[in-house]
């Protein structure tokens, strides 16, 4: 994904929940075509925010067993709100399954106290080496890549913080 839609995990519980943040500057490139007079988060974009929450909870579940989780289908998807530059998405995932090669999710996303999107989702979660067997390495370095990224948005602090209350 060319968007970074989760700059923090705020909390998370698996295999059931996870608590995420985005950060919305008004440096986002998106926001000089969404709309340059009244900019905000595009739709699209607050449900991949969503996506990417689940993929998170998912990684840590499998231990990072898969280097690709995408989203196959989205369900009741209700907006309610604008997100704004200066604002923050904060974005709440409750898995309802996840298995080796599928996920199921309900979540919403706020700003402060004011739900700006609902979902229900259903991710699909592989490896690209079965499509092909000379993708293992992509796969490797895709999941390499994903556990630096988990580090530096506070997946561990976040573990760590969840175990101890």
């Amino acid at each position: 994904m060319k968007f970074q839609l989760v700059d923090k995990i705020e909390s998370i519980e698996p295999p059931r929940r996870i608590v995420t943040s985005k950060a919305l500057s008004l440096a986002e490139e998106y926001l000089a075509d969404h709309f340059p007079t009244f900019p905000v988060l595009p739709g699209v974009l607050m449900l991949e925010a969503l996506v990417q929450s689940a993929a998170w909870l998912v990684r840590v579940e499998q231990d990072f067993a898969t280097s690709c989780i995408v989203l196959a289908r989205a369900r009741n998807v209700r907006y309610a709100s604008f997100v704004q530059p200066g604002s923050i998405l904060r974005c709440e995932m409750e898995a309802i399954d996840i298995s080796e090669t599928a996920a199921r999710f309900k979540g919403a996303g706020y700003v402060d106290d004011n739900q700006s999107v609902s979902a229900r989702l259903d991710l699909r979660c592989f490896n690209l080496v079965e499509r092909a067997e000379y993708l293992a390495e992509a796969d490797e370095a895709i999941r390499r890549r994903l556990r630096e990224t988990f580090i530096i948005i506070g997946g561990p602090d976040a573990m760590r913080e969840t175990v101890s209350t």
